[in-house]
């Protein structure tokens, strides 16, 4: 379906199948389950990546995201996209006309506050998103029992995870399941009215439901939040891609971070040095205050723990969703009322021509050639 296509109100058709193998039917069970549990909805901000389409496959929908849905502000994800084309003009480039027009681009993203750029025949653009995360009596919802787990759990910090939205291609067009497509529909009118929220935040969310009519739902991410006594909860990672990273965050959060905040472990210590070592040692002064940490670390090593208690801290981990909103033109990019905690910058050194890296010196020369 090309956008000539799209449903009245530029909407696009939600096209429904029915899941059939058993693994697909387990886990269109546990999103059902999740409905009925669920009693509301919290809303817990905007999230920027960035998407790209080739510019001969313009008329058609799809979309690709090159720089994951996750960064907290617009700016960061241009800045993003800067070093995306940085490397790529450094590494990749064919000739010195790639080059000049990669370079080109990221002398863009260091001046302007660029939203949507074409270089080399691919169109690329900053999107939004739009986090959330169910909500019932006991708090933000946890992992389901059908999102991925490895097999064997790997503990090792030095051991990098999967990317989000590695490679993930957005397609309005693509058949979505009853409980996906329940969930799509329902949230299409998704707008901020709360007081909390400005003006012109609220204005924007309400302008985007006219002008993006149509949502996407991105795969689900997890993160540790926490809970402090009498409090709300709290976030305390970044977003993961599967609920068993947050817990290795956790992990470490626990045994490594946590003992040097409150000062149980010197902050110059060995980074080796954690909770675990110590405790295993038995001879630090600081070693029985420092046996909660790691014998609630040993607890989530030992099982596919959600949620446990240390000194008063309620921690879980979180199951959060995203949407992005989708009108004529594609995804939906940053609003005017989207805040950003900092402006363009050069973020990389001057590269020439053939990709070789200029001297401090040299810089301004070769910038005021670009």
């Amino acid at each position: 379906m090309d956008q000539e296509e799209m449903g009245s109100g530029g909407v696009w058709p939600v096209v429904v199948r029915l899941p059939v193998e058993p693994v697909e039917a387990a886990v269109e069970a546990d999103a059902m389950d999740a409905v009925v549990q669920v009693d509301t909805l919290a809303v817990r901000g905007p999230l920027f990546g960035v998407a790209a389409q080739s510019v001969e496959a313009e008329k058609r929908p799809q979309w690709q995201v090159v720089i994951a849905v996750t960064a907290d502000c617009p700016q960061t994800a241009r800045d993003s996209l800067n070093s995306l084309l940085w490397f790529r003009a450094k590494d990749d480039a064919q000739d010195r006309t790639e080059r000049r027009a990669l370079l080109a681009a990221v002398a863009r993203l260091e001046r302007e506050r660029v939203d949507e750029l074409t270089v080399l025949g691919t169109r690329y653009r900053i999107v939004r998103a739009e986090e959330y995360a169910g909500m019932d009596a006991d708090g933000i919802e946890q992992p389901r029992p059908t999102d991925p787990e490895p097999v064997r759990p790997d503990w090792d910090r030095a051991t990098t995870e999967d990317p989000i939205d590695d490679g993930l291609l957005l397609d309005p067009d693509a058949p979505i399941t009853p409980a996906q497509a329940a969930e799509r529909l329902a949230l299409r009118t998704l707008a901020y009215t709360g007081s909390r929220f400005p003006d012109d935040v609220r204005s924007d969310s309400q302008r985007a439901v006219v002008t993006h009519p149509d949502v996407l739902l991105l795969p689900a991410t997890f993160s540790v939040v926490e809970q402090a006594a009498g409090g709300g909860w709290m976030s305390a990672s970044a977003l993961h891609g599967s609920a068993h990273e947050a817990r290795k965050t956790l992990d470490f959060s626990l045994t490594w971070w946590e003992p040097r905040r409150r000062g149980l472990v010197p902050v110059g210590a060995h980074r080796d040095v954690d909770a675990r070592t110590l405790v295993a040692e038995g001879v630090d002064p600081a070693a029985s205050e420092l046996a909660p940490y790691a014998e609630a670390a040993d607890q989530l090593r030992a099982g596919r723990v959600n949620q446990l208690e240390v000194e008063g801290t309620v921690y879980r981990i979180g199951r959060t969703r995203r949407l992005l909103r989708w009108g004529p033109d594609g995804p939906e990019g940053p609003r005017p009322s989207d805040i950003s905690r900092h402006g363009p910058e050069r973020i990389h050194p001057v590269l020439d021509e053939d990709g070789n890296i200029l001297p401090e010196d040299e810089d301004n020369e070769a910038e005021s050639s670009i």
